[in-house]
């Protein structure tokens, strides 16, 4: 498409992104004047049904839910191809503004959590899991306003399973996914929230709190060992703010918080959060755990060393 092209009754305006998976458009609804979004799939997607069956979920779950903090996802009947039409909101995403600024400060950082807090309490009590949050699909406004994009893998509740090996095909990096979900499982609420709390670190260290040379030794890092703490990093950061952020991000799902508005209040009222001294990430932090593949191969080598030993003396002793 072309700025000037027209789409059924949508004049297209502007290219405003493009993706792997499909290109937006600025675009004008001819019969309002009203400023819409148009996402458009790449010709190769629509034959791909994985791809394809991403954009079209985005497209049902988004047309079902209303709120403030959710983008708007209008439903055209009768449509001349395949696309979808989003309202147009005016501000950035949350990974340009962390490229920009690269450490937000404590305040800014509850501010728009506490925006992403509120579209989850919503869509949660609606029976969709976002499966996907990442600063790549917030939208932030101009007075720090959250706008929740991108439901490509959001699942309804009774939803078929989405497995791990195609997760991470749609997801790319897994920076921000729970260690639930590098299990292979389904995931629910819990699962967005500790997404919420990994970009709460990163929003206030300008780091993520695992790392790997690849997306399989990030995963592993989830799994086997704990984050620097965050004052570690930014020692403007309170000790109740590090508490929230540990009780986001637990492996464990059950010992997260259950409830967004639970997160919420805390940061709403930091000064009555309880700071644990024992808990365990401030202790072995430093102390890093290896794959599990790594310790048996180890182990199996050490084994065989005898084994090896006593073949070659029995060679020596045959042959000598």
């Amino acid at each position: 498409m072309h700025p000037g092209d027209k789409l059924d009754h949508f004049q297209i305006d502007s290219l405003v992104a493009r993706s792997g998976m499909a290109s937006i458009y600025r675009a004008t609804d001819t019969r309002s004047g009203v400023q819409v979004a148009v996402k458009i799939p790449h010709p190769e997607v629509e034959s791909e049904p994985v791809f394809f069956e991403r954009f079209e979920r985005e497209q049902n779950i988004g047309a079902k839910l209303d709120h403030p903090a959710v983008m708007k996802v209008f439903a055209v009947p009768n449509r001349s191809q395949v696309y979808m039409v989003m309202e147009w909101v005016d501000g950035k995403l949350l990974r340009y503004i962390l490229k920009e600024n690269k450490i937000l400060s404590p305040e800014r950082a509850t501010r728009i959590t506490l925006g992403i807090l509120n579209a989850l309490e919503y869509i949660h009590a609606n029976g969709v899991v976002h499966r996907d949050l990442k600063p790549e699909n917030i939208m932030v406004g101009p007075d720090d306003s959250v706008k929740l994009i991108d439901f490509g893998i959001a699942g309804l509740e009774g939803a078929r399973r989405l497995t791990f090996a195609k997760l991470s095909n749609l997801m790319g990096t897994p920076d921000y996914i729970s260690p639930e979900q590098v299990k292979g499982k389904r995931g629910d609420g819990r699962s967005d929230l500790y997404s919420v709390g990994v970009m709460l670190y990163e929003m206030l260290t300008g780091e993520v709190p695992f790392k790997g040379p690849n997306p399989f030794a990030i995963m592993n890092d989830r799994l086997m060992n704990y984050p620097v703490p965050p004052r570690q990093l930014n020692p403007s950061i309170s000790p109740q703010l590090q508490e929230i952020i540990y009780r986001a991000i637990e492996r464990e799902p059950s010992k997260r918080y259950a409830h967004a508005r639970d997160f919420a209040n805390d940061l709403e009222h930091q000064e009555q959060v309880g700071v644990s001294d024992e808990r365990l990430e401030l202790h072995t932090w430093k102390k890093r755990r290896e794959p599990i593949q790594k310790k048996i191969l180890i182990y199996v080598l050490l084994a065989l060393i005898p084994v090896v030993v006593f073949g070659l003396l029995l060679y020596v002793a045959k042959h000598g």
